[in-house]
């Protein structure tokens, strides 16, 4: 009986050696296709900073929108939406900011599809934070009809 046990040998040798080819072309195109600078900072690419760095910078921040905003950074204050940036809501706006005519880049007002991207309820969110069922809430009317953007009280 202890004869017979590897009398075809032949198909386990196969798939020995097809996992060995397999290996061996994982490890050529993980040396082939992963850049070399790839986990020096941690599971990310090195040269990914620079490529940050180079690329234009889109967003003002909140000092540039307050400057001409006044009104706005007012009503913002002491508000639920104090701590939330301008360009959170309304985009990158350091064309806007820098632009001889501020009114000819003007940014598009978020529509009230924006308020569910923070406000869906979910589980992960801490629990005070407002969670909406929007179903329950608010259809078929927007969040906008009843709520203020800069300072969402009722």
């Amino acid at each position: 009986m202890a004869g017979h046990r590897f009398q075809d040998q032949e198909h386990l040798l196969r798939v020995v050696g097809l996992f060995l080819a397999g290996v061996v072309v994982f490890l050529v195109l993980q040396v082939l296709l992963v850049p070399k600078d790839f986990g020096l900072y941690g599971h990310y690419r090195a040269g990914a900073l620079d490529d940050a760095r180079a690329r234009p910078v889109a967003f003002a921040g909140a000092g540039a929108c307050a400057a001409c905003h006044s009104e706005v950074a007012d009503a913002k204050k002491g508000g639920k939406h104090a701590a939330v940036r301008c360009e959170a809501c309304h985009g990158p706006l350091v064309s806007h900011a820098e632009a001889d005519d501020p009114a000819a880049t003007k940014p598009p007002r978020p529509t009230a599809t924006l308020c569910p991207v923070c406000h869906t309820a979910a589980v992960g969110k801490p629990a005070g934070f407002p969670q909406v069922n929007l179903k329950e809430h608010a259809e078929p009317g927007t969040c906008l009809e009843c709520h203020k953007a800069h300072r969402p009280s009722v």
